[in-house]
């Protein structure tokens, strides 16, 4: 099975309207269920793609998810990488 690959958008709109605290969450969200970053997941982040209207932005897998607030970060997260039970 391929690692899950998860990209940010780090340009100022996205970064300014939430995904500073996207990567936190994100962060988070590994430690709390022993994600190890570039072993089971690859963590990146990417400039402006061009729908700075749409932000924040974050890709999971190819796809581009939209106004994504940390709430739905995290519904993304388990559904990309299921909790574990530590």
């Amino acid at each position: 099975m391929a690692k899950p690959k998860i990209v940010i958008c780090l340009g100022s709109s996205c970064f300014a309207r939430g995904n500073e605290e996207n990567i936190r969450v994100v962060e988070a969200y590994l430690a709390e269920n022993s994600y190890r970053d570039e072993v089971e997941v690859e963590l990146s982040g990417t400039l402006c793609q061009a729908r700075c209207a749409d932000g924040p932005n974050v890709i999971i897998d190819g796809v581009t998810y939209s106004k994504v607030d940390p709430g739905v970060m995290l519904d993304l997260l388990r559904k990309t990488l299921p909790p574990r039970g530590n």
